[in-house]
């Protein structure tokens, strides 16, 4: 049997890890978890996918990223899983250098290091993930996939912000994100959205942001230089005046990190509802900021709409995906009566049963719920850096 291939998603206090075996080109989920409550409680939890069934077990309380790893490594050996073909990462910044899948090697880690103020909640997470295998793994190839490089062939109207021409050519410029699902999402469209249609995928989650395709291919995205662009999301403020950040600055005498904090932690529908983050708990709950919450972020969705659908001078698909748009119906079903204008026609029945096809057979432009899989597309990026 080939060896198989280990996924990792490491964040600020979690590892997620999924475990796949190969068959040539094929790719099946084994097993799948998590490490939870790195640096407090941690807890490594995983399930067999072809079981489902689920277990646990406390690891030290002190546990870092590195013992997380650790945890990981000694559960595959207590299951028999054998040394991996490889080891893919999800790397949210490639800054304009990466425009694919790379192996990781002393150069791309320093040129990840570099891009750290870019994604300050990511990317560090990721890199500690990533030294940890080093050290763990030392002679098993590891692969980064980027969130940005999707989007990295975008014209320069698309990328280029209205600043002078030196500060573009040293890297301010719009990156876009969440790649790795656009990517995924790209490889399952339905047959009557491939070749040369016009589709927006609406990548919503407590990251949300959603991406013009043509063809398969990026054309305009909705985050830009960082992931805090764009839609308002679970804790991020999404798209603002860039004269409210100099007035929290200047007039309220913030300091850059706490402006940096208000707009990544306390913001989206956490600080416009003042009850949760989580779009389930906004949905069930009698509270007027949470309706308002709820009505602001299917707002926002709408308008971004309007503006993907020009870039691409008209759209033939929709697609809802990630967490809030694969299971929240409410806010699927907001979002396409504010389109109707673009041709969309939903069918509320297939969309509160969570069908595939959410719109009417006689509806001009179709609108779909396709749950996204980021880590089988870095698990096939490995495979095909690795079996090269």
């Amino acid at each position: 049997m080939s060896p198989p291939i280990l996924v990792l998603n490491a964040g600020s206090s979690s590892i997620k890890f999924s475990l796949y075996s190969v068959s040539g080109r094929d790719l099946s989920r084994t097993l799948h978890g998590q490490v939870e409550g790195i640096g407090t409680a941690a807890r490594l939890e995983w399930e067999h996918a072809a079981v489902g069934d689920r277990q646990s077990r406390a690891l030290g309380a002190d546990s870092n990223h590195a013992a997380a790893i650790r945890a990981i490594s000694a559960l595959l050996d207590d299951e028999a899983a054998g040394t991996p073909l490889g080891i893919g990462h999800r790397v949210v910044h490639g800054g304009p250098r990466y425009n694919a899948p790379v192996v990781i090697d002393d150069v791309v880690v320093a040129e990840l290091e570099r891009l750290v103020p870019l994604a300050p909640l990511h990317q560090p997470h990721a890199l500690a993930g990533i030294h940890a295998m080093r050290q763990a793994a030392p002679g098993v190839p590891q692969v980064a996939s980027f969130d940005t490089a999707f989007h990295h062939d975008q014209s320069e109207i698309e990328q280029d912000y209205a600043l002078p021409r030196d500060l573009t050519a040293q890297g301010l410029r719009r990156y876009g994100f969440h790649g790795i699902s656009y990517d995924y999402i790209a490889s399952v469209l339905p047959p009557e959205l491939r070749h040369g249609k016009r589709v927006v995928v609406a990548h919503l989650g407590n990251g949300a942001s959603m991406c013009a395709m043509h063809d398969g291919r990026s054309v305009a995205s909705t985050m830009g230089f960082t992931a805090l662009d764009g839609l308002p999301m679970g804790t991020r403020s999404g798209t603002i005046d860039p004269g409210l950040v100099l007035y929290l600055l200047q007039q309220r005498g913030m300091s850059a990190a706490e402006v940096e904090e208000l707009l990544y932690q306390r913001s989206g529908l956490i600080g416009m509802s003042g009850v949760s983050s989580d779009m389930r708990t906004l949905l069930e709950s009698d509270a007027p900021g949470a309706a308002l919450a709820v009505e602001i972020f299917c707002w926002r969705i709408a308008r971004e709409l309007g503006s993907l659908a020009a870039a691409l001078g008209g759209i033939d698909g929709l697609i809802f995906t990630a967490g809030i748009g694969a299971h929240a119906a409410p806010v699927r079903q907001k979002v396409m009566e504010r389109a109707a204008w673009l041709g969309i026609t939903p069918d509320p029945a297939a969309n509160a049963a969570g069908a595939s096809r959410i719109s009417t057979e006689a509806s001009r432009v179709s609108a779909w719920r396709i749950p996204t899989n980021e880590n089988l597309m870095i698990a096939r990026h490995v495979l095909g850096l690795v079996r090269r």
